[in-house]
């Protein structure tokens, strides 16, 4: 029996590559080319809106914890991920570009996966993982609302943080380092004092915006929030988000900056950076008004403005199970953040425990369990948690791991006993043929 898959993105392309590899013929339907969504500029799988960041890769760090143990179960995402990687200090960023067409490449020339370029506008019987996205098309969407009745979904709005290329950044005033000199010093640093970060916050404060119908402020994502909705929040909020200063050292002072924009490598080539937490919905000709303002990037040349589009999620407490699943039919899964994870590798994980899972019931066995202790099995018990009473899009934390039983009094300490912990009962699944 085959299971079909819709959507190649994240979730989708992880979905659908553990399922060939457990010997399932899979049909992955992916509506680009053909049909676009406005955040969306390549035809390839597995694309990167956002940031092209995975974030944190220690340990000590809950979504370092969840790659480590995606690629110790075979994770496609994270094969391709660390192919083509680019220097971020202790975060695992990629070329973006690269990344996509490794994953397309793969999941194209696998001989159990038959890619169909068309959109799906209804919830197809079973099996069928559905993994679209945020941003579902407007007729799927409206099909997964009737499917589940008009309770099923949320929404809030996401933002992409514009790039700029690296011959365009006055190196003249700006500098080379990672945060606390971790790992090699990937990122460029452009520091402002305390009399150009306020006229710069004034001015984002006030910028114009694009028009993004029915957005509000309250239905922003906190992981995500525009850069112009935290200059609203406070004068020093920014200098306790995206532009900290802390771990940092101006070479031209010896001392702390007031505030630090930082600049990440986006291609494998270092010809474009991002500017990192720089989500935003401004109008195109206000960002480069108010971003010039920072002084490293008064002539940045900028190739990709930030954009700002809404997100659907479900309200999947109500709706599945620990698997991914449909609580009223097991064999109808979604994955990826329309269930409620937040971020690439969360929406990864979503994938393979739903694809895997999925295997399983196509195979007529138990689904593996993926206990509290492991993070995968923490997100899927998130998602499905009856108890929660208001739903939010949640990025993996130690918070939902199941704590130790034993105390321990310091941070890192406790949650590198944690991930070792998980990691054993990772390694037995693993062991065990999951």
């Amino acid at each position: 029996m085959g299971v079909k898959v819709i959507g190649a993105g994240l979730a989708g392309s992880e979905a659908a590559w553990q399922l060939a590899n457990r010997g399932i013929t899979v049909d992955l339907y992916e509506m680009k080319p053909r049909k676009m969504t406005p955040a969306h500029h390549s035809a390839d799988f597995a694309e990167l809106v956002c940031s092209n960041s995975l974030r944190g890769d220690r340990l000590e760090n809950a979504v370092g914890l969840l790659k480590e143990e995606l690629r110790r179960c075979g994770s496609l995402i994270l094969e391709c991920a660390e192919a083509t990687r680019v220097e971020a200090g202790g975060c695992l960023a990629v070329d973006r570009g690269g990344f996509s067409a490794m994953v397309t490449e793969k999941i194209r020339s696998h001989p159990n996966i038959t890619v169909i370029s068309e959109e799906v506008t209804q919830v197809p019987e079973g099996p069928v993982i559905i993994a679209t996205g945020p941003l579902t098309s407007d007729a799927l969407s409206e099909a997964i609302r009737q499917y589940f009745g008009q309770t099923g979904y949320l929404h809030f709005f996401d933002a992409a943080a514009p790039l700029v290329t690296a011959d365009s950044i006055d190196m003249d005033l700006a500098w080379w380092q990672s945060r606390y000199d971790r790992g090699t010093p990937d990122y460029i640093n452009c520091a402002l004092d305390k009399e150009q970060y306020e006229a710069f916050v004034k001015e984002l404060a006030a910028a114009e915006e694009a028009e993004v119908h029915g957005f509000e402020d309250r239905n922003v994502f906190e992981g995500c929030m525009p850069v112009e909705v935290m200059a609203r929040r406070g004068v020093d909020t920014l200098r306790y988000g995206p532009l900290k200063p802390v771990g940092l050292t101006d070479p031209k002072t010896g001392r702390e900056p007031y505030a630090v924009v930082q600049l990440r490598q986006d291609n494998a080539a270092k010809s474009v950076y991002n500017l990192v937490g720089f989500q935003t919905h401004l109008k195109f000709g206000e960002q480069k008004r108010v971003f010039s303002m920072i002084p490293a990037l008064r002539e940045a040349e900028f190739v990709r403005y930030g954009v700002m589009h809404r997100n659907t999620f479900l309200q999947s407490p109500k709706l599945l199970d620990r698997f991914y699943a449909d609580r009223r039919n097991p064999m109808v899964a979604f994955a990826g953040q329309m269930t409620g994870v937040e971020g690439y590798v969360e929406s990864t994980a979503s994938g393979y425990l739903a694809a895997v899972a999925m295997a399983a019931k196509v195979q007529g066995k138990q689904p593996p369990e993926f206990p509290g202790v492991t993070a995968i099995g923490a997100l899927g018990r998130y998602v499905s948690d009856e108890s929660i009473v208001s739903f939010q899009p949640m990025n993996i934390n130690f918070s939902i791991i199941d704590p130790l039983e034993k105390r321990i009094r310091k941070k890192a300490e406790k949650n590198l006993a944690i991930a070792h912990r998980s990691l054993e009962v990772i390694d037995a699944l693993v062991a065990a043929g999951i």
